[in-house]
């Protein structure tokens, strides 16, 4: 929805969301191309008003995301972030180009610090550059978005010249993001009444907070940006983000939701997607969300404290300030198991957010089989490990086949697996290790020889009970580059050796080289 149709300037919220692009930016959080058309399109279906899809001059797969996703989505404006040189904006253009509603968005630093020492620039050169980049991407678009980068440590005056020339070489929205997270709510709800108080044609724009998270103060830092006039927010699903993340999209659309006495505004967000373009995006990036993370962690609507079971069983409201139905959380957690039929599992299915085409429904309903045969209790949380894990692996070029380690006191210890790589035959090979994971890793890299290092390897369990699922998270890195995979099973060195294989796929699907020494038998 674009500003002219909100419901008023008053209280209509426009949510920006940039997840495809700055929480793409995270260390390990890369997506694929389908990753990131499915997340655009839930974002989509999910309300947002402006997509921004990407970086189109950062690299060819980011044009050809960009300008995939601007033909995909129906409803949402999209836009592509560029710096302020002439390629840049060309390429911004070009790639939002088939969007029905396209958007550029140009940004240059404006403080002391940044002119300095990132651009080497006086305040003056920055102004002429402020007014050429911004008239260059209105030549392409009238939908022109200004950043003023590292805006809350901006001088007053200078900040207020910048965003007074950025308006009148055609920008209609105007961002002063918290780059660094450095403010505080106080100091920007007072920074952007004063901007729209001194800049004369201020009402000519619409304003937009972009706050990262370094101190906490994100979400809080946000909501005090739109208290002081601001109509855009922009943000993240889960709050992913360059270092401690960016403001989450689902906190402040709850907030605004919840708290309607203190935030009097409005968005168009239907929140009962909330839960699943949590997952999905988790899924995609490999980012577990934490537990106790507000709105969409597996513990926000969990009480195990006797005094919160007794209140909640007398009033849900005593320890309840919105429905777990509110942001898509469904109250039932225990309903399926190998009685279970088609019907039943695909109801499940829709309940939990999930639409597979008919291959990957039957596939997925025999692995929910499978495990129901393993596993006394079948939970929603199995069951969103076991689905999410096959749409993760549906695209890989190394697919597991087969594990077999041997372990105990008496080593050493063994892993025999077998792999199928670029869809040819399997290929098996068996290798020892220090200890039955060291043994399942190094058997991989025998089949795949590869570079990358393991920074993290972490195991929980999906839910209670001996029979729990492990869900495993393991980060690689190669050629400066980190991602992450993760593996679900009741078994935790086959949950180890998937979460491998996902973050291995993920280098291969982003251009590492692959030398399997079976790969061509």
């Amino acid at each position: 929805m674009s500003a002219s149709s909100s419901i008023s300037d008053n209280d209509r919220v426009l949510i920006f969301d940039t997840t495809l692009r700055d929480g793409e930016q995270c260390p390990g959080a890369t997506m694929t191309l389908e990753e990131k058309i499915e997340v655009a399109e839930l974002l989509d279906a999910m309300g947002v008003d402006i997509i921004e899809a990407g970086f189109p001059i950062a690299s060819n797969g980011d044009f050809e995301a960009v300008a995939e996703i601007a033909q995909r989505v129906k409803n949402a404006t999209v836009a592509g972030l560029a710096r302020t040189a002439p390629q840049d904006i060309d390429r911004a253009a070009e790639a939002v180009r088939l969007a029905a509603r396209p958007r550029i968005h140009t940004f240059i630093s404006t403080s002391p610090v940044h002119m300095k020492y990132k651009l080497q620039m006086d305040p003056e050169r920055v102004l002429e550059i402020v007014t050429s980049s911004v008239t260059r991407a209105r030549n392409h678009v009238e939908d022109v978005e200004w950043s003023a980068e590292d805006g809350t440590r901006t001088e007053h005056d200078f900040l207020c010249r910048c965003v007074e020339a950025a308006i009148k070489a055609g920008a209609t929205t105007i961002n002063i993001p918290d780059t660094v997270g450095y403010t505080t709510p106080d100091e920007y709800f007072a920074l952007f009444q004063m901007v729209r108080e001194r800049v004369p044609n201020s009402d000519r724009a619409i304003f937009s907070v972009h706050c990262h998270n370094d101190l906490g103060m994100a979400v809080a830092n946000s909501l005090a940006g739109v208290r002081g006039g601001a109509r855009q927010v922009e943000c993240t699903i889960n709050g992913i983000g360059e270092r401690a993340g960016n403001a989450a999209l689902e906190e402040i659309v709850m907030a605004i939701r919840t708290r309607a006495d203190a935030f009097p505004y409005t968005t168009g967000i239907n929140t009962t997607m909330l839960t699943r373009a949590s997952k999905v995006v988790a899924n995609a990036t490999s980012f577990p969300v934490q537990y106790n993370k507000a709105i969409v962690g597996r513990n926000a609507f969990a009480h195990e404290s006797g005094i919160h079971q007794d209140g909640m069983l007398k009033h849900t409201q005593t320890y309840e300030i919105m429905t777990p139905e509110s942001v898509g959380v469904t109250k039932t957690a225990l309903v399926m198991g190998k009685h279970s039929g088609r019907n039943a599992f695909r109801h499940k299915l829709e309940e939990l957010g999930y639409k597979l085409s008919d291959n990957q429904f039957l596939d997925a309903f025999q692995r929910f089989k499978d495990l129901a045969d393993r596993k006394k209790h079948v939970y929603d949380e199995d069951i969103e490990a076991l689905v999410d894990q096959n749409l993760a692996t549906a695209h890989d070029r190394v697919k597991l086949v087969s594990l077999t380690v041997v372990a105990g006191t008496r080593g050493p210890q063994r892993a025999t697996m077998k792999l199928q790589i670029d869809g040819g035959r399997p290929v098996t090979e068996e290798a020892e290790g220090n200890g039955p994971v060291d043994a399942t890793f190094n058997a991989i890299k025998a089949l795949v020889p590869h570079e990358a290092e393991l920074e993290l390897y972490q195991v929980h369990a999906v839910t209670e009970g001996t029979d729990a699922q492990a869900e495993v998270s393991v980060r690689l890195s190669s050629g400066g580059r980190s991602v992450t995979g993760r593996g679900a099973d009741p078994d935790t060195l086959v949950a180890s050796a998937q979460a491998y294989l996902g973050a291995l796929n993920k280098l291969l699907a982003r251009g590492a080289s692959l030398h399997a020494q079976h790969a061509a038998e």
